[in-house]
């Protein structure tokens, strides 16, 4: 019986997501690539915690602090054809650890995006 690590989701791109994970410091870069790649096989890195504000949409981020910055990815896999990564930024909020409106807003955005694309009914 073939597992998910040999056949694991395909990674799809929401947006501007690959991009700016690609301006983010290499460890960064590794460690979010890390997380996705556990994600497309059926696993979840260590860090992966649910995103606040989605219920059950299985939409999960992982944090990175990197020279006194702090970095966040945010994925969903509860489509179950692909692993989407909705959002990749640099919080530069001040404001406490809440995800600011605007990503917020993004991040929603996007999840409906990729469940349009997905043919999938909107959260």
């Amino acid at each position: 019986m073939p597992s998910a690590h040999d056949h694991p989701k395909p990674l799809l791109w929401v947006g501007s997501a690959k991009k700016d994970l690609q301006a983010m410091p290499a460890e960064v870069q590794d460690s979010f690539g890390y997380a996705l790649h556990l994600a497309q096989t059926g696993g979840k890195h260590m860090q992966a915690k649910p995103l606040k504000g989605f219920g059950s949409a299985g939409v999960l981020e992982v944090v990175e602090s990197e020279a006194g910055s702090t970095y966040r990815a945010v994925y969903t896999v509860k489509i179950a054809a692909a692993v989407y990564v909705l959002h990749c930024f640099q919080k530069k909020s001040t404001s406490g650890v809440a995800t600011p409106k605007p990503d917020m807003d993004l991040i929603r955005n996007r999840l409906q995006a990729a469940l349009a694309h997905a043919g999938k009914p909107a959260a």
